[in-house]
Parts: structure tokens; C-alpha cells; sequence
């Protein structure tokens, strides 16, 4: 398409080192989660966006735990959403650096969530700044919510609250720059065994939940081969995986109870009660055992996936060819990220598209971000807000 000397205009005003420092800063504030301590990051980011006299609104999810939204205001037509979370998972161990130093070394910033994703809150807020007096004919908004990597809870306030019309939402997650219009979903299955407990030496005299918690094991193990036989073409397969099996309390007792926890990922068109309900039905064999199952599904974040010819999808590919994007063909993501609730909540087009790499970068020891990739990811978000607001 080309830029614009309208478009280059706003693009001179990227502010690149207001784009490091943020991150840096960010990265600084730490927020961990768990247990959820994004209150530092959160304020970071509210005093950054106010000193650009953006408009910051803070909404309290839990005691110490805040949502933010950045806005920009423009007409009072729909708006664009850039949506972002300000909690990191634990630092873990086998850094090389300080994961909370945010270092800047060879064009590379290094510390704990740098990929995921406070290069990316950054990259936003910077294009905000640039796009402040460009007569958009709506509002662009930066929404920063906490528990993205737990349970969810910051984006099911924000969509129960939210008072806006959007054209479309960027999830600014790390990407590697590239436009991704689907995401399989995430979920935790929890499934609860219930026995009789007996004296060991006597075991029939019971009925053993760990002998049952084994078989729904295998059970899931099954369903996880049948799903790589119904691979989505964009996003391959939902998949099963159990992580975690608490049970028992003694050597000499027969156990009355035992839980396990699996991670399930779903695909567009999927919901979480219809998996429940069909694990529960593979599980009905276990009352012969003198057994008992409760299947439930503590925490579901959804699918999406967006037309590849939606005018956000094609908007997005034009102007991050212009931005110096590297030319990646659309594509879909295996992780799972807030987007789906926008998507499913509210009916609004979603792509995740930001800088960082999820499976090179996120959750490891020594994350880091390209400087350079920052810069692009806010030259694309910027042309983005032209295009479709302008």
C-alpha cells in the first residue's frame, strides 16, 4: 500500500527511546503471578501514560490488583482496542542476568516479561503518543489487565464492564511479528475421585480412587491420541495433558480420594461444558469400581479465529508491511491468550500481533526482546489507527 506523507508524518513522532525506558521500567516493576503482584506494574504504566495526558482509568479486580485502560480519544465513531495483561510468570531460575535488571545490551532489552509481553504494553503506549492530534474518528484504547497467566480474572471484569464499540482488537502478545488471526483456547480440568477407604490389608474392602484417578488417566490419554487424528488446519489439534495427581494419605490405607488436573486446549467451534460433559461420560465405567467422579472446569479461556479477509486482518498486514514487518503469511498460534474473550464476549475481530517470540522467548530463563522489533510492532499499531480510524 505505502506510507502516507500523512502516515510518515505521525510515524516521525515514534518516540524509540520512551519505548525502551517504558519496557525497561516495566520489566523493573516485576508481577509475578502467581501470586499476583501486577499493583507495581500497573502504576508504571499509569504514571507513563499520564505524563503523555493520555486518559487513565483504573478498575479494581481484587484488593491490589487493578485493570488499566489508556484512551486515547478521538470522534465518537468505534474505536480500536489494543489489549495487553501486566502480570509475568515466576522468574524460575538459570538466569544469566538479573530477570528483573531489564539490561539493554546488543539491542536486546533482558529480564522477565520482556517478550511477554511488556515490550508489547510498551510498543502500544508509544504508538498512543504518536497518534495524539492525528483526528482519528475514534478512540484507541490500551487495556492492561492482571491475571492473564492464571486464571483469567482481569479480562472477564473488563468484558463484563466494558462501555465501547470496537472495529477491531490487537492483542499485543509476542508473535515474532507476525499476524496471527486464530488461537486455540486454554482450560484446567479437574477431576475428582471419590473411594472407600480401608485398611491396606485388606484392600477389597474398599474401593482405591488412585486405582480410579490411573484408569481416567488412561482414559484421557486416549482422548488425546483420538484428537491428533482431528487436527484444525490452521491451528492443529486440541490436545490433553494431565499435570497435576494429588491423593492418598498413607501406605497402609486404601485411598477415598484422589484429583488430578489436566490441561485441555480447545479449538474454535469447542466449548468447556461440552468437554466436561464428554469426559464425564468416558468416566462412567468407573462406578463398577464402587467409584465416584465429579469433572469440572475451573478456569477456560476460548478459542478464536478471525477471517483471514476481515478488514481488521487485512488492515493489520498492510501496515505491517509498511512498518518493516518480516513478511510472515498469517498464521494461527497453539498458546492461548485474553483475545478469545473479546472474540466470544463482545463479537469483536481479534488478531494478536506483537514483538517477542512466545516459543523462543516467553516463560524462559533470560527472556528478551529486540529493540528493533519494538520499534516495527509500534510503527505497524500506528498505521493500524490510521487505517481503520482515519
Amino acid at each position: 500500500m505505502g506510507i502516507s506523507a500523512y502516515e510518515q508524518a505521525v510515524l516521525d513522532r515514534l518516540d524509540e527511546t520512551l519505548m525502551v525506558d517504558l519496557t525497561v521500567a516495566l520489566v523493573r516493576s516485576a508481577g509475578e503471578n502467581p501470586p499476583g503482584e501486577e499493583a507495581a506494574t500497573v502504576r508504571t504504566l499509569a504514571d507513563a501514560a499520564a505524563a503523555l495526558d493520555l486518559e487513565v482509568d483504573e478498575t479494581q479486580v481484587e484488593p491490589g490488583r487493578d485493570n488499566i485502560s489508556v484512551t486515547l480519544n478521538g470522534g465518537s465513531g468505534p474505536g480500536l482496542l489494543m489489549l495487553g495483561h501486566t502480570d509475568v510468570v515466576p522468574a524460575g531460575t538459570g538466569w544469566t542476568t538479573d530477570p528483573f535488571g531489564g539490561v539493554l545490551r546488543d539491542g536486546r532489552i533482558y529480564g522477565r516479561g520482556t517478550s511477554d509481553m511488556k515490550g508489547g504494553l510498551a510498543a502500544a503506549l508509544a504508538a498512543m503518543a504518536a497518534l495524539r492530534g492525528a483526528g482519528l474518528s475514534g478512540p484507541v484504547e490500551l487495556a492492561a489487565l492482571v491475571d492473564e497467566e492464571e486464571n483469567g480474572k482481569g479480562i472477564r471484569a473488563y468484558v463484563d464492564a466494558v462501555h465501547r464499540n470496537y472495529l477491531g482488537c490487537i492483542t499485543a502478545e509476542p508473535t515474532d511479528l507476525q499476524t496471527i488471526i486464530g488461537a486455540r483456547g486454554a482450560s484446567y480440568v479437574r477431576v475428582e475421585i471419590h473411594g472407600k477407604a480401608c485398611h491396606a490389608g485388606n484392600p477389597d474392602d474398599g474401593a482405591n480412587a488412585i486405582y480410579g484417578a490411573a484408569a481416567a488417566i488412561a482414559e484421557i490419554e486416549r482422548l488425546h491420541r483420538e484428537l491428533a487424528r482431528q487436527p484444525h488446519p490452521l491451528l492443529g489439534a486440541a490436545t490433553w495433558s494431565v499435570g497435576q495427581v494429588h491423593g492418598g494419605t498413607a501406605g497402609a490405607i486404601v485411598p477415598d480420594e484422589c484429583v488430578l488436573v489436566a490441561d485441555r486446549r480447545l479449538l474454535p467451534g469447542e466449548s468447556g461444558a461440552d468437554v466436561v460433559d464428554g469426559l464425564r461420560t468416558r468416566l462412567t465405567g468407573l462406578a463398577d469400581r464402587g467409584l465416584s467422579v465429579d469433572v469440572s472446569m475451573p478456569m477456560e479461556m476460548p478459542p478464536f479465529q478471525t477471517p483471514a479477509d476481515a478488514d481488521l486482518v487485512l488492515t493489520a498486514e498492510s501496515a505491517l508491511a509498511d512498518a518493516g514487518g518480516p513478511g510472515l503469511p498469517v498464521g494461527g498460534w497453539t498458546a492461548a491468550c485474553d483475545g478469545g474473550f473479546i472474540a466470544r464476549d463482545l463479537g469483536v475481530p481479534v488478531v494478536v500481533l506483537g514483538p517477542g517470540s512466545v516459543t523462543e522467548q516467553a516463560h524462559r530463563a533470560d527472556e528478551s526482546v529486540a529493540v528493533e522489533q519494538l520499534l516495527v510492532a509500534a510503527r505497524a499499531y500506528v498505521l493500524t489507527a490510521l487505517r481503520l480510524l482515519g
